[in-house]
């Protein structure tokens, strides 16, 4: 069984340096916000972050308050059984409808009964519809 919605995750994008990512978590850590999924890719010099928390807004403000420049972007976050075939089953449902995934994350532990998805699309709006469905 699926469960998708809208969200929201908080992008970052920083010079990429050693321990950044250890930056970026400490602030989050010091508030006390949970970090749901977490994403991090280099491009040349630029390491972009991609965060679903607990708390965006909490989160997004201690960012701006040590000078970083985040923001927050829609993006579906689909809650998924913890077993094999489910990204295959997401997947297939998206392009069926013709929907095209800009980026995916996700994040699971072995010993959880869910995972959780986070995705930009072409289409947010009716990638929630036909995962629902």
């Amino acid at each position: 069984m699926l469960k998708a919605r809208i969200g929201k995750e908080i992008v970052v994008r920083v010079t990429n340096e050693i321990g950044i990512i250890n930056q970026l978590s400490k602030v989050i850590a010091e508030k006390g916000i949970n970090a749901l999924a977490v994403n991090g890719e280099v491009e040349g010099r630029t390491a972009t972050m991609r965060f679903v928390t607990e708390d965006n807004l909490r989160v997004t403000d201690a960012l701006r308050a040590r000078h970083y420049a985040p923001r927050e972007t829609p993006c579906v976050i689909v809650e998924v059984e913890n077993k094999p075939g489910m990204l295959r089953s997401v997947t297939e449902k998206l392009a069926a409808e013709s929907i095209d995934i800009h980026h995916l994350y996700a994040t699971a532990a072995g010993d959880e009964r869910h995972s959780l998805l986070a995705l930009d699309s072409t289409d947010n709006d009716h990638a929630v519809v036909v995962l629902n469905r």
